[in-house]
């Protein structure tokens, strides 16, 4: 048990379950968003307004911070002009006050590998705009850490789902319980890892508390991969009905994507749903003995969760 500080910056579902994680290990947590409030939180969680964008604030609310873990982000369709400035507002504030930096991040910078399963070690070799500046932010937190100026840690994940998100989870399982359209991209016979978003928040948590992960990537431990058509199927099963799917291809996308932001930003990720998608998670598995939730379970929960939050409106 520790009454060290670990900072959050985020009170999305991965900052939420990072913190859970924490508190459960007797860490005293901060988080930090625009508002100053979150809700669905235990109350030894300390909740503080800021702005990411901010260096001074940065160095107000994470001084003292043992550790510093970065679980927020600009819109979608704001990355590539936002987000690097974003990162480096934190990265300055952390390396000012000498603590440890854990990045929550995605797989976008790897590209296509064309049925390859990914791996940590892989090289960046990114053809989108929001790959290229992920890889150009992963660069640059590793390039500190090997410059001796901060030691950073990055954890990743596949598309996830869970408590709290309001992504997959909104468009692919809260629609069925309602008895709407779920909406789905690319293909549904290809193979594809799924994480939940617990594991991701469990992995940062884990990462941030163990020196040896430091100056290394890890992969959120994630169940076996299955395709959209398996995923409805148990999505069905957990609800006990049938589910109708929209099933949207790269052109539908793209006119979506006239009229919206957001699904704009989507079309030039369809290859991760038009092909296998497979992640290989045994690295992190291996060193610190944490296992995927089976998908069945996690579904429960999410929908366990949904119910609650439906109930609630």
């Amino acid at each position: 048990m520790s009454n060290e500080l670990h900072v959050i910056f985020g009170t999305g579902p991965l900052g939420k379950f990072t913190a859970r994680e924490l508190v459960k290990h007797g860490y005293h947590v901060r988080m930090v968003n625009r508002s100053g409030k979150t809700g669905g939180m235990p109350a030894e969680v300390e909740i503080v307004a800021g702005d990411a964008y901010d260096l001074q604030k940065n160095i107000a609310v994470t001084k003292g911070a043992a550790v510093v873990y970065q679980c927020a982000q600009p819109l979608y369709y704001e990355w590539a002009e936002k987000f690097p400035r974003f990162q480096k507002a934190i990265l300055d504030a952390v390396t000012q006050n000498g603590a440890r930096l854990v990045m929550g991040d995605n797989l976008y910078m790897y590209g296509d590998t064309h049925g390859q399963p990914l791996r940590e070690d892989m090289p960046y070799q990114p053809h989108t705009k929001k790959g290229k500046t992920r890889a150009e932010m992963a660069q640059a937190v590793m390039d500190a850490h090997a410059s001796g100026k901060v030691r950073v840690a990055i954890g990743r994940a596949s598309n996830f789902f869970g408590p709290e998100d309001h992504a997959v989870t909104d468009l692919a399982i809260r629609p069925a319980l309602l008895g709407k359209t779920i909406n789905l991209i690319g293909k549904m016979d290809q193979p594809h890892t799924f994480s939940y978003v617990a594991d991701f928040g469990r992995l940062l948590a884990t990462l941030g508390t163990h020196d040896e992960a430091f100056g290394q990537i890890w992969f959120t431990p994630s169940p076996a991969p299955v395709t959209q058509a398996e995923l409805v199927n148990m999505i069905e099963r957990e609800i006990g009905k049938p589910v109708k799917i929209m099933l949207g291809g790269p052109a539908m996308m793209r006119f979506l994507g006239l009229f919206n932001p957001m699904i704009r930003e989507t079309v030039e990720m369809m290859y991760e749903w038009t092909g296998p998608f497979i992640v290989d998670t045994s690295k992190a598995e291996k060193a610190f003995g944490l296992q995927g939730t089976p998908l069945p379970l996690a579904l429960k929960e999410t929908v366990a969760w949904l119910r609650e939050d439906m109930a609630s409106l």
